[in-house]
């Protein structure tokens, strides 16, 4: 017996539609706290009380429900803070606000434009040549062959009567996300560190979940250089840094070097100059205009990126024209992407990069 239900409570739905609004309140706050869940929770209660949100919602409820669904919970110190669950919800949700027109297909591979021995079955066949793997035979269409050339009055298969499936090939790519912390990302009351985090997020997710043979690996660079795991993403934060892009650049490159992918390529999330180096083991700084010492050791380690065929693709947030024509040498040197963009569309940039990349670089 089928049932029918011809009415929905329109309360239900509302009350849907909010904490769905909540929830991604909520992450982006998260993303702007460092991951300091208790304090996103009060930036919420601020928000209410100066009347951006309603003042018959129940906030409590709603921070009870990130308990109850086990996003939420109560770390050493008795705080709230975010399980693996929590920080699950908040990479998909940074995916679905970056990557919300990317169609969902396939299995996780990168197909190329282009048949020929691989290892994704296509429907259309061809004429068996020498040498073609045998699995990839289409019986049916080869029986046919050979029934239509002897008119069905006999039954003689030969090489001539034989097809394959067409094949496409796949590849792989592997991928380091070099994120600015320097002291400009949040200079001025700029928010620019939260951005780029949510991107690093949508990329975390984008890959782990479509492109599963891949590799994706996160770097944070302010005086040094250093590699982080992609679950500490939400809790990355700014600090009182220089810019130190060569250091980033040489990490990156070694990382990508312990990969197997043929594809790889460095993305270079920046607002600001390069103005440290490392040197000897000893940082070298200077935050004033463009200390030609550095800007040539970063355009150093964006050659030895190129000779290794390691693609630099930089989104810079700022478009001040020094910093612009920096960007571009370095660019040109690489023979990688630049794009100048605002915190507001650095991701849409990123996806569009992210997918043509992985089916025009690979022959």
């Amino acid at each position: 017996m089928r049932h029918r239900f011809r009415y929905l409570d329109p309360e239900i739905i509302r009350q849907i539609m909010a904490d769905q609004e909540l929830q991604r309140i909520f992450n982006q706050l998260v993303l702007a706290a460092g991951g300091d869940a208790e304090q996103a929770m009060d930036w919420m209660r601020q928000i209410q009380e100066q009347g951006y949100l309603p003042e018959d919602l129940d906030l409590e409820a709603f921070f009870q429900s990130l308990a109850d669904q086990q996003m939420l919970q109560p770390n050493e110190e008795g705080q709230l803070s975010l399980t693996s669950g929590g920080e699950r919800r908040i990479r998909k949700s940074a995916f679905e606000q970056i990557f919300s027109g990317l169609e969902r297909a396939g299995p996780g591979y990168h197909p190329v434009r282009s048949a020929g021995e691989g290892l994704e079955r296509l429907p259309e066949t061809r004429p068996y040549r020498f040498g073609d793997d045998i699995h990839h035979l289409d019986a049916a269409r080869s029986l046919q062959n050979s029934l239509r050339r002897h008119a069905g009055t006999s039954f003689d298969l030969g090489e001539e009567d034989l097809e394959v499936f067409e094949t496409e090939h796949l590849t792989s790519c592997a991928t380091i996300v070099a994120i600015d912390i320097s002291h400009s990302m949040v200079l001025y009351g700029e928010d620019r560190i939260t951005p780029a985090k949510t991107v690093a997020l949508a990329l975390t997710e984008l890959i782990t979940t479509q492109y599963p043979k891949d590799h994706l690996g996160v770097i944070l660079f302010g005086d040094r250089a250093e590699k982080v795991e992609l679950s500490r993403i939400p809790y990355i934060d700014a600090g009182p840094y220089h810019t130190n892009t060569a250091e980033a650049l040489e990490l990156s490159r070694a990382l990508l070097a312990r990969q197997r992918q043929p594809n790889k390529q460095i993305f270079l999330i920046t607002d600001g100059k390069p103005s440290a180096m490392t040197e000897a083991g000893q940082i070298y700084k200077n935050p004033f205009g463009l200390d030609m010492r550095i800007i040539n050791r970063t355009l150093e380690e964006a050659d030895s990126c190129r000779r290794q065929k390691v693609v630099i693709t930089t989104f810079m947030i700022a478009t001040d024209p020094t910093l612009t024509a920096f960007v571009e040498k370095m660019t040109k040197i690489n023979r990688g992407r630049a794009y100048f963009a605002s915190p507001y569309n650095l991701g849409e940039f990123i996806l569009a990069d992210y997918i043509r990349n992985r089916r025009q670089r690979v022959r």
